[in-house]
């Protein structure tokens, strides 16, 4: 046997604000049943960056005598967390190719009077889903040339890192904090959403300084008095840091505004949800 290094979860500790989750380059940690979850022991490499990026503490590393990767031993672990980490692990395995692990975890579950979840993947991406090559029609092109849509735009600067929370075009304003690539994957951006508000866009996923976003939007709450926060996602898992990160800024806040969440589609841009939190 070796020693290896994996990751720890204090469940009582965690709060699933998922800020992990995007600085986990492997794909192994998921949000689930609110909770942060390391769905595969297999992917975790121990390098920790998840680690900095807990408010909580809730993550540590732990070196331990480790057999070769089992599986069994692996499901007999998750199996105890319920059919959604269930769920979540054999799709992060089918993600990575593992075809004969799943085979293990199913004869396993099978062996063990386990359900196998429904719905669980078959057929999913490699890797990290935001980091997925997709090919699709752009079904909005239109053979006759037409005038161009006008700029809801109205302020600059606009990336959080550049802007400053005490800019009068903040005072008392509906904000619309967007993900950068939702802008180029949504055709209706200006009328469906900018229209109106004040803008801030950042990466949760490679955006350095996260500490400072959750600053600056606590100040735009308490400090510019706005009025709503709409964050503004892209489907892929990565991108719900930034509600995550806007969230955390609320609690932090003395005032209390209203919170507006919506995900948009890589394929077309549509709005698959859109509920305040």
């Amino acid at each position: 046997m070796s020693t290896r290094t994996i990751i720890t979860i204090d469940e009582e500790k965690c709060n699933g604000c998922g800020l992990c989750i995007p600085n986990c380059p492997e794909g192994a940690l998921q949000v689930i049943d609110g909770k942060a979850r390391l769905v595969s022991d297999l992917f975790c490499d121990g390098l920790g960056a998840c680690v900095g990026h807990c408010p909580e503490g809730a993550i540590t590393l732990e070196a331990r005598e480790a057999e070769p990767y089992d599986e069994r031993k692996v499901m007999a672990n998750i199996a105890r967390q319920g059919a959604n980490t269930i769920r979540a692990h054999l799709t992060h395995l089918e993600s990575h190719g593992e075809k004969m692990l799943v085979k293990e975890a199913h004869d396993y579950m099978r062996e063990h009077g386990i359900p196998v979840p429904e719905e669980a993947v078959h057929e999913a991406p490699a890797g990290c889903p935001g980091r997925q090559s997709v090919s699709f029609s752009s079904k909005g092109a239109r053979a006759e040339p037409e005038a161009p849509a006008a700029s809801e735009l109205g302020n600059w600067p606009i990336q959080l890192h550049l802007l400053s929370p005490m800019a009068a075009r903040f005072k008392g304003a509906d904000v619309l904090l967007s993900a950068d690539c939702v802008a180029y994957a949504m055709g209706s951006f200006h009328a469906s959403f900018l229209k109106g508000k004040t803008l801030a866009i950042a990466c949760p996923k490679l955006d350095e300084g996260k500490e400072i976003y959750r600053e600056k939007l606590t100040a735009l709450i308490d400090h510019a008095q706005i009025n709503t926060l709409t964050v503004l996602m892209m489907e892929v898992p990565c991108c719900q840091g930034l509600l995550a990160i806007a969230q955390q800024a609320v609690q932090k806040a003395a005032r209390k505004i209203p919170v507006k969440a919506a995900i948009v589609s890589i394929d077309g841009g549509k709005v698959l949800s859109e509920q305040w939190v």
